[in-house]
């Protein structure tokens, strides 16, 4: 009877284990977000699966159902900007061409500015430059002498305007030349550096690298390394970096097995952070304000119009303030990484901004002054990178031309003109000032009856769109046709440098609403009462289908109809 007894009791401790096991499991299933942004490893695989096929030129006019006329109207406005794009920039389009098969950069960023289905007739017909030789305050030329306004930002780089980096990379230069190119030493002036990054960071401790993705990644090293804990956390859409410890599913193909991807602003998150007990730290990408629980919004995924985004300061800043308690409470390093809005939305960066402290910061991009740099401030607790106990137990973390002299002087050229009194001063209107431009445009596009509105997070822009539609994608080929310079990713992000004068803003918008204007009156925008953002997914799902099990390797359009797949 007493063995039976201990079986009994052996088999109840059992289910007790599976039962609080799968209790553990739901609420890390619950804190996930529901897309497939939230499951990287079921995004990977359903990657794997998606069909390539390619709309024929009379898909491409009409992948909505738009009848004749409308595929006509965009057929001929099509053809205008494609000569238009031959006519001013031939030698820039011409060597970018030429870069194409020896640059993979070139192939990718050619292969993805549209969605995949568009992108055959694209590359083909609607050839770019990619090409500049100058640049001028808030502009850049092409070498075909063509001027744009620069709405890339240099992917984060250039906050201050372009004229700023040059001088910069000029005096730092100057004050390092007789040292040189010499890494392993240090120069004199990343005592200097040191001390003001000390103050902005209000940390202990500096690391230099050479890259945003080096520094993040230290950082993570570094608080496994101390916390003895295996994973980190990264929310849901948030980039930092291209290494596939946290780059997002399909953009790796190793299995990660390490990285918890939760729900950004969740009390389920939260729930996850307060209970177990491998996380070592979080990663904080304050630019997810902007489009929380939501990835870069490029062009290449913007098949409909359900893109959204939209900062509220007051609502991100109490999520903020709560991940810093729970952290603070559970032992978890919170890690802001600050190399894309790094001193751009505050000097002390958004640590200041929101009023919250962290355990370690990482800055990149526009910190070296324009050139490459990584840079991970933390406490003294946590950047050790090595045990006294353990002497062969160490984090190791160095790099050729970390602390680079040309780096340091361009850094400490940049250190010094941010601490300037005025400098300090204009981050207090950055935000009213970037806020009453975006309103003055949105006003303008509404009145005018354009499908077009921008949310913003101070600089940092991103354009949505009000009605349902396929061929929103568009729009970036509109605003660089009026001279606006834009990044590969189209009109998911514009970044404006912070010397924009009202009066060159101006110029920007004049050039913006002339684009959405000739746009809608080439078709593109063309509205019927079938076509939803869900139909449209559903004819997508549906010519993918088709596709993916070899009924058909292209879907057939009818202007007019539906697109339905051959031989169904």
């Amino acid at each position: 009877m007493e063995i039976f007894k201990l079986i009994h009791i052996l088999y109840l401790l059992t289910g007790l284990a599976v039962l609080r096991k799968l209790q553990v499991r739901l609420r890390l299933s619950r804190a996930k977000h529901p897309s497939l942004r939230g499951h990287s490893k079921m995004a990977r695989r359903i990657a794997r699966m998606i069909p390539y096929y390619a709309y024929s030129e009379s898909e491409f006019f009409c992948s909505d159902g738009a009848p004749e006329r409308i595929a006509q109207q965009r057929q001929q406005g099509f053809s205008v900007l494609q000569r238009g794009f031959m006519e001013r920039s031939p030698e820039s389009i011409r060597l970018s061409a030429s870069l194409e098969d020896s640059i993979s950069d070139v192939r990718f960023t050619n292969a993805y500015r549209v969605p995949f289905q568009y992108r055959d007739y694209i590359n083909k017909h609607m050839k770019l430059g990619s090409i500049v030789e100058a640049s001028s305050g808030t502009r850049v030329r092409d070498i075909d002498k063509n001027w744009s306004y620069d709405l890339t930002g240099s992917y984060g780089v250039n906050v201050f305007g372009y004229d700023f980096y040059k001088t910069c990379i000029d005096k730092g230069i100057e004050r390092v030349k007789e040292l040189g190119p010499v890494p392993g030493p240090y120069h004199p002036l990343i005592a200097d550096n040191v001390s003001r990054l000390k103050a902005i960071s209000g940390l202990d401790e500096v690391s230099f690298h050479m890259s945003g993705t080096e520094a993040v990644m230290q950082a993570v090293n570094l608080a496994r390394y101390h916390t003895r804990k295996s994973h980190l956390v990264r929310f849901c859409g948030a980039y930092h970096g291209w290494w596939d410890g946290v780059q997002p599913g399909i953009g790796t193909h190793r299995g990660v097995n390490d990285v918890y991807t939760l729900k950004d602003m969740d009390n389920d998150t939260l729930k996850v952070l307060r209970t177990r007990n491998d996380i070592a730290c979080v990663l904080v990408n304050p630019l997810q304000a902007l489009h929380p629980n939501a990835n870069a919004p490029g062009d290449a995924i913007l098949v409909n119009s359900e893109r959204s985004a939209g900062f509220d300061r007051e609502t991100y800043t109490e999520w903020l303030r709560e991940l810093r308690q729970v952290c603070s409470q559970r032992g978890i390093v919170l890690v802001f990484d600050e190399v894309f809005v790094g001193f751009r939305i505050a000097y002390r960066g958004a640590q200041e901004y929101f009023g919250i402290d962290a355990d370690m910061v990482t800055y990149g991009k526009t910190l070296g002054g324009g050139l490459p740099v990584g840079v991970v401030c933390g406490k003294h607790a946590l950047m050790k990178r090595y045990r006294d106990d353990r002497p062969s137990d160490i984090c190791f973390a160095r790099g050729t031309f970390n602390s680079h002299p040309y780096v340091m002087g361009a850094m400490n050229e940049f250190l010094r003109r941010i601490d300037d009194p005025a400098v300090k001063a204009a981050y207090s209107e950055i935000d009213e000032n970037w806020n009453k431009r975006v309103n003055t445009l949105n006003k303008r596009l509404e009145t005018m009856n354009l499908p077009v509105r921008v949310s913003n997070l101070s600089s940092i822009w991103t354009i949505t769109y009000t009605t349902p539609g396929r061929y929103n994608w568009m729009f970036q080929y509109y605003l660089r046709s009026v001279g606006l310079a834009i990044s590969w990713v189209g009109s998911g992000r514009l970044i404006f440098s912070h010397n924009f004068t009202d009066k060159e803003f101006e110029a920007v918008m004049e050039r913006f609403v002339s684009a959405a204007k000739v746009m809608q009156e080439d078709g593109w925008w063309w509205q019927s009462e079938h076509l939803t953002n869900r139909s449209i997914k559903r004819t997508i799902l549906r010519e993918m289908l088709a596709a993916r099990f070899g009924r058909s390797r292209q879907p057939r359009t009818t202007c007019g109809k539906q697109p339905v797949p051959e031989n169904p």
